[in-house]
């Protein structure tokens, strides 16, 4: 696993490298947020009805009231008011809420396929929700307690007669009698019409709670989220995260070695130098000439992206300086005859077009006769990482490997060294190449690296292809 720090430049080179593949993604993810808005999230409209509670009301009062204005009779009756075909009061219960504002008004607010639908369920909804308060708290619903009152009421009446039926038959005169009997019968009635006045002021009628619908709920001109637009931008920018994410991950899971120490140590060998190898698109192979081939090249997805970017090369004298430099090494540790196989893993055209770079400097030495000093005679076989074969030794001393960092697991590099043990070859040393921009002046020297030859690379029988 990677343990690179994710760094805001990492983010930045996944959009340079692979914008193509993030562009189409994000057009998919659009698509699909269109698609879930057609099928899943139909557009909605929301109206909202206020209705007023006059008087003093308490906090769980009002929570009583948004109860009662969502309960299932209220939904059923607003159905039925609205006869809309294949919708029950059970349906309106999950497209309509309510919730306590200030200042004692409740909101009820009703959600249908169009905006004329949803201002109609949001007022028919109100009107019910104050009608069937009014009944509660009303007396129309105990028609028992209502007749028992008025004949109360009757029967109070009747008393008041009776009692001044009694304060006129009684001694009209002065006399002590008379005065008591009419002062006893005045506190009768006196206390009889404060027993009604307290009736009156508990009676279910009196206290019927005179609610009020604060006009018409207006029609909505907006839907209701989430919209369609934003359902396509939501899923835009998950396909789009979803795919950073990804490259990110992938990233952090990546097993190639890039370090020179880990390469060394999975190769068992040291390390000689590095090269330079100017940048360019590479060419497109035989076997990539097929659909898929062509969707990757266009997609961008051919080229990795987490390989960092090339610096900038001097100019050619100072890349060719580096050849001369791991040639001069091989001349100095190796014995006569110095003569190298040069192993490089097939698929790695940054390898390739380094070794062939380094034949080309070995074939140049400015002393071919000298034996002493003689550069290394080089030869080029391309193996198999899949399946690595070397060829068998001939006449060389050595086997030099020429890689390019990043691009090949420890498990990849164990198995060229295994099938260099198994041939016979030790390897001598290690060259990582590496890609570089070149300038747009270029010194006075020789175009030599337009001067290399094609390679025949070795198959793994030590034949050319």
């Amino acid at each position: 696993m990677n343990d690179d720090t994710i760094r805001l430049v990492t983010i930045g080179r996944i959009l340079r490298r692979r914008w193509r593949l993030l562009a189409v993604l994000t057009v998919v993810g659009a698509l699909v947020g269109y698609g879930a808005s057609v099928l899943l999230f139909p557009p909605r409209y929301t109206a909202s009805a206020s209705v007023l509670l006059p008087g003093q009301w308490e906090e769980r009062e009002l929570l009583t009231q948004v109860d009662i204005a969502t309960s299932s009779s209220v939904a059923d009756r607003a159905a039925a008011t609205l006869g809309w075909q294949g919708v029950s009061g059970a349906d309106l219960r999950d497209r309509v809420s309510a919730k306590a504002a200030d200042g004692n008004i409740i909101k009820i607010s009703g959600t249908a396929d169009t905006p004329e639908r949803a201002q109609q369920l949001s007022d028919r909804m109100a009107q019910q929700f104050v009608s069937y308060a009014a009944r509660i708290a009303g007396g129309s619903t105990d028609s028992d307690a209502a007749s028992g009152t008025e004949a109360l009421r009757k029967q109070v009446a009747e008393t008041n007669r009776r009692i001044t039926d009694l304060a006129n038959a009684a001694d009209p005169g002065q006399t002590v009698e008379s005065v008591q009997t009419r002062t006893e019968l005045e506190k009768l009635r006196t206390s009889l019409q404060e027993a009604m006045n307290k009736l009156d002021q508990v009676d279910p009628a009196a206290t019927k709670v005179n609610m009020v619908v604060m006009g018409p709920a207006a029609r909505p001109t907006g839907e209701a989220p989430p919209t369609r637009m934003q359902l396509i931008v939501a899923g835009a920018l998950l396909f789009f995260l979803v795919a950073v994410i990804g490259h990110l991950t992938a990233s952090r899971m990546n097993r190639r070695l890039r370090t020179e120490p880990e390469i060394a140590a999975a190769l068992g060998s040291a390390l000689l130098g590095t090269v330079d190898v100017p940048g360019e698109r590479p060419a497109h192979r035989p076997e990539d000439r097929g659909p898929r081939a062509r969707i990757r090249r266009l997609l961008g997805v051919d080229i990795r992206w987490d390989l960092p970017t090339p610096q900038t090369s001097g100019d050619e004298a100072s890349r060719q300086i580096r050849y001369r430099r791991v040639c001069a090494r091989l001349r100095d540790q190796l014995p006569a005859p110095r003569r190298l196989l040069v192993v490089v893993p097939d698929g790695d055209e940054i390898a390739r077009r380094a070794a062939g770079q380094l034949v080309a400097e070995a074939e140049s030495d400015p002393s071919p006769s000298s034996s002493s000093r003689g550069y290394p005679m080089l030869r080029v076989a391309g193996v198999s990482v899949s399946q690595p074969m070397v060829p068998d030794r001939d006449n060389e001393s050595g086997v030099l490997i020429v890689l390019s960092a990043g691009s090949w697991t420890a498990g990849d590099l164990a198995g060229i060294a295994e099938a260099c043990a198994d041939a016979e070859h030790e390897i001598v040393g290690i060259v990582l190449a590496g890609t570089v921009r070149v300038s747009s002046t270029r010194s006075a020297g020789h175009p030599w690296d337009a001067a290399v030859p094609a390679l025949a690379i070795g198959d793994a029988t030590g034949g050319s292809r």
